[in-house]
């Protein structure tokens, strides 16, 4: 048990010491250059789990570095936000927040990470669009990836579309 116990704790040591390092890099939007990594940097997101049985989600191929692997625009709420967030093939996250923009490098994990949240195949089953036509207020999400546009206020349960939404929300400025 006192091996169980120890393996436990060095693997979460080594966890702890993975996540740390896997901060972005900042890169300064006026003159395109790197800076410091920041401590607001989003994390890695928590690694995507199939159902049993479902196929495993492998990272989308990357074709090269200008290509657009997804964006999300997010708009509405009580205060009329309007934000967007972009991957590159290059591993670049473009963001735009009330006209100001920065751009930030993901690490190797996160890049790998959103690939494979793009690659899941539970997207193909999620509707184009969904909407509570009830509520008022909600965030409106628009999607491109693979070819499609998904529009959303996550108001229906879509794990894999959520998955995405949260890990690309991450970059997005506060």
């Amino acid at each position: 048990m006192a091996v169980v116990m120890v393996a436990g704790l060095l693997g979460l040591a080594g966890c702890a010491s993975e996540q740390g390092a896997a901060g972005a890099e900042r890169t300064d939007a006026a003159a395109g250059t790197p800076t410091a990594a920041s401590p607001s940097a989003p994390e890695s997101p928590t690694p995507t789990t199939p159902p049993s049985g479902s196929p495993r989600p492998s990272p989308v191929p990357v074709t090269g570095p200008d290509q657009l692997l997804v964006t999300m625009e997010v708009t509405g709420g009580f205060a009329g936000v309007q934000k967007e967030v972009a991957l590159r093939g290059d591993g670049t996250v473009h963001t735009t927040d009330k006209g100001e923009r920065a751009v930030r490098r993901t690490s190797a994990a996160q890049f790998t990470e959103l690939r494979t949240l793009l690659g899941d195949p539970a997207l193909d089953d999620v509707s184009d669009f969904t909407k509570n036509m009830q509520a008022a207020d909600l965030f409106q999400y628009t999607l491109r990836f693979g070819g499609r546009t998904v529009r959303t206020d996550l108001s229906a349960e879509e794990p894999a579309l959520d998955r995405l939404v949260q890990a690309l929300s991450a970059w997005l400025p506060q």
